[in-house]
């Protein structure tokens, strides 16, 4: 056996970076048909939104069009925005929201 020193380095794991998901925005889209209260309604039923914020989102999509209503996870801006879009179908709305990539 051989008296000389042996070093021993240790291997280094990598851990792979992990990325955050990307986030979606609905989206209320504004039409001329459906009444202010109804899509204070929804705003109040689907996304659980006070009245006072319901209705500041609902005036900024009459206003401007349209209006971020919300940011979360793909799966839950489609399931929600799906959400209220059928509610407003069911009572005979043409109320749009809609989903798409934040930047």
């Amino acid at each position: 056996m051989s008296n000389g020193d042996t070093t021993l380095t240790p291997k280094t794991v990598t851990k792979p970076k992990l990325q955050r998901p990307r986030l979606y925005k609905v989206i209320l889209v504004n039409d001329d048909y459906t009444p202010r209260d109804f899509v204070v309604l929804v705003l109040k039923a689907i996304f659980h939104m006070a009245e006072e914020t319901s209705y500041r989102v609902m005036m900024t999509a009459h206003k401007m069009g349209t209006s971020v209503v919300v940011v979360c996870a793909r799966d839950i801006a489609e399931t929600k925005a799906k959400e209220a879009t059928d509610l407003a179908k069911e009572a005979g709305f043409p109320l749009l929201f809609q989903t798409e990539p934040e930047e």
